[in-house]
């Protein structure tokens, strides 16, 4: 594991990248969160973050997440931005203050299900696969005006925004297609739906820029802040 200062090292050229991303597309700077990605890091990536005032952690395994929340050592939202069986949605509801991917109606059920048991109200992102890479989940653009429909009508969820990963390709047009593909669908269910739709959480670590340029409120980055992932982890 790195070191603190080296995080902070990272963190700093990261976040001048956002800076600089948002002046570009006049935008303030304020408007887009980062999100550190700590999965497959060890339990101080969590720390690392909380200390230096970041106020949310992104994990991909509920299994993961949930060894490292269980030490309570630090004050942070957790959000699942990993793609999550159905199975394990009353470990995530438990866990997790916001599910990201929500990607099918079987697992939004299943989530409002497990909310209503716990007594909690979830928040939620539907993620939309917009760039329709195979290799990715989430609902069709097609689709998403009946998912926003189920999500508002289940009362043990309150549904945030939008969340999309960009198909893997070394075209960044493709990313920007796909984020600005995310930007134009929420910005047509947020009029026909009467609903804010306010996070748009799309953009890693290659293509931030053209998610900030196209709208994005959040940014997932792991590998920028915290070096490369425990391989045995992965």
């Amino acid at each position: 594991m790195i070191s603190f200062q080296t995080f902070k090292n990272n963190l700093r050229q990261v976040e001048g990248r956002i800076e600089t991303a948002c002046l570009s597309a006049g935008r303030a700077v304020g408007s887009v969160q980062l999100l550190p990605v700590t999965k497959n890091h060890p339990v101080d990536g969590v720390l690392y973050a909380a200390r230096a005032g970041l106020l949310a952690v992104g994990e991909n395994r509920v299994q993961e997440a949930g060894e490292k929340h269980a030490m309570q050592l630090a004050d942070v939202r957790w959000e699942l931005i990993g793609h999550l069986q159905s199975n394990k949605a009353k470990d995530a509801v438990a866990i997790f203050d916001r599910v990201q991917s929500v990607d099918s109606l079987k697992l939004l059920n299943r989530l409002n299900r497990c909310a209503e048991q716990a007594g909690k109200t979830l928040s939620i992102l539907l993620q939309c696969n917009t760039g329709e890479d195979p290799n990715k989940h989430g609902f069709y653009v097609g689709d998403m005006g009946g998912a926003l429909e189920a999500a508002l009508a289940a009362e043990h969820l309150q549904v945030d925004g939008l969340m999309t990963i960009a198909p893997l390709d070394d075209d960044l047009d493709v990313a920007k297609a796909a984020f600005e593909g995310l930007r134009d669908v929420r910005d047509r269910l947020s009029v026909q739906y009467a609903v804010p739709l306010s996070e748009l959480s799309m953009g890693m670590t290659g293509d931030l820029e053209a998610a900030i340029a196209a709208g994005s409120t959040q940014i997932r980055v792991g590998t920028a802040l915290y070096g490369a992932r425990d391989a045995l982890r992965a």
